[in-house]
């Protein structure tokens, strides 16, 4: 997939839903969950249950949603990833030689950073875009309005405490994209099984990010 198509992709939907899953089984249902409530963009990490499965078991059961995985940490993981179906990469943290073979492969890499030397040295490297990690911890979109001055054209996705409440800041402050965890999927509704209210959490985030335009 090209960048430009990357990037349309997440000017189309603005969030991505992180999912780190213990188990394979739930996993499939957060993964339902979000398809139900219209989120086309959807993460496993690395570190869930079983990862390879899961991812391909998705790309085959949610043919409308792109699946890709977090949390990639070296060259061996992203080829993992690769062969299992992922349609997008995120790391952690910027190294080139990660981006350098997603972008080889033709797969989107987001790389997590933080100060403005990161963020450009991933962008500079190849990356599709670079997420903002952990957002909530230097300011949240007042960061992101911040960077937008010297580098408004790099794309940004801030994760690591957005939530359906802050969501749209982050939109306006200039990013083109965000990454829920957690507030897409309450600890006590995953315990109860309750998914269809997790569909209705991935539906008004949205609701509330369709037609956000970035200031």
């Amino acid at each position: 997939m090209s960048n430009q198509s990357w990037l349309t992709l997440l000017q189309q939907y603005r969030a991505i839903a992180v999912i780190r899953a213990p188990e394979q089984s739930l996993g499939r249902h957060m993964a339902q969950a979000m398809a139900d409530g219209g989120m086309s963009l959807i993460e496993i990490t690395w570190n869930s249950e079983s990862a390879p499965k899961l991812i391909s078991q998705l790309r085959s059961e949610l043919p409308n949603c792109m699946i890709g995985t977090g949390t990639i940490l070296n060259l061996q993981q992203l080829q993992q990833a690769i062969d299992a179906g992922a349609q997008f990469l995120f790391s952690p943290h910027v190294d080139t030689a990660l981006i350098e073979a997603a972008v080889a492969a033709d797969v989107p890499i987001v790389p997590g950073a933080l100060s403005p030397t990161e963020i450009v040295t991933a962008w500079q490297a190849g990356a599709s875009a670079v997420k903002v990690f952990p957002i909530q911890a230097v300011g949240g979109a007042s960061y992101i309005k911040a960077l937008q001055g010297p580098l408004g054209q790099i794309p940004l996705i801030p994760t690591g405490g957005v939530t359906l409440a802050n969501a749209q800041e982050f939109i306006i402050a200039g990013a083109i994209a965000v990454g829920l965890a957690g507030d897409l999927f309450p600890q006590q509704l995953v315990a109860t099984g309750d998914w269809n209210a997790i569909a209705k959490r991935a539906k008004t985030l949205k609701q509330k990010l369709g037609g956000v335009i970035n200031y």
